[in-house]
């Protein structure tokens, strides 16, 4: 059985934009960029907003997603200064992509479900 943990070495993506791209679809990638596409939000807005994020990990994926350009930190000049996160004009480029992975995802799902059972039923 070949071993699948390798990029195939033919790959159009170089190792560095495949770390890219596992960066931005990561699990709480794509949750904040989606939730952060409504509006901007202050951090703890936002760990309101995906509940299930723990304030180390949501704090990771926003440093994360601020160093590649799609998220903005904007301090602003109010008293006692806040911290606000929007989506930077990087970040949008993707809306489109997300909202498609997600339509996908919601279409295909029942199919998804009746593979998994197959799959299930043929191995237990």
């Amino acid at each position: 059985m070949p071993e699948t943990t390798r990029p195939p070495t033919d790959s159009p993506l170089s190792v560095e934009q495949r770390e890219l791209l596992d960066q931005v679809l990561d699990k709480w990638s794509l949750r904040v960029l989606e939730t952060l596409c409504e509006r901007p939000l202050r951090f703890n807005e936002l760990r309101r907003a995906i509940p299930a994020v723990t304030q180390k990990s949501l704090t990771a994926t926003l440093r994360r997603l601020e160093r590649n350009g799609m998220v903005e930190r904007v301090v602003t000049g109010t008293r006692p200064l806040a911290v606000e996160y929007r989506v930077a004009p990087l970040g949008k480029t993707l809306q489109d992509l997300v909202d498609a992975l997600f339509g996908w995802t919601a279409a295909n799902y029942p199919e998804v479900e009746r593979a998994r059972r197959r799959y299930d039923d043929a191995t237990a």
